[in-house]
């Protein structure tokens, strides 16, 4: 049995053929996911990229190498020697 998602439209894509923007549909299909412009009638299958490493934010650096990481500075008040 084929199972199909509904098609919906991907926000801000640009069709790669025709450059028109918002006209974009993805939609899975059998397991693959596909992209299909509205417009011109593109398309393919889309292929992501599984091990795209994390960037580092405040949220997920654990607390202990924040605490490592801060430095603390001391001005002398002016005017005193």
């Amino acid at each position: 049995m084929s199972v199909q998602t509904p098609k919906r439209f991907i926000a801000g894509a640009v069709c790669p053929r025709c450059s028109s923007m918002d006209t974009i549909q993805m939609y899975r299909k059998e397991g693959v996911d596909y992209r299909e412009c509205v417009s011109c009638g593109f398309s393919d299958e889309m292929r992501f990229k599984t091990s795209v490493r994390e960037l580092e934010t405040r949220v997920n650096t654990p607390k202990e190498v924040k605490e490592q990481e801060t430095q603390v500075l001391q001005f002398k008040p002016l005017g005193s020697k």
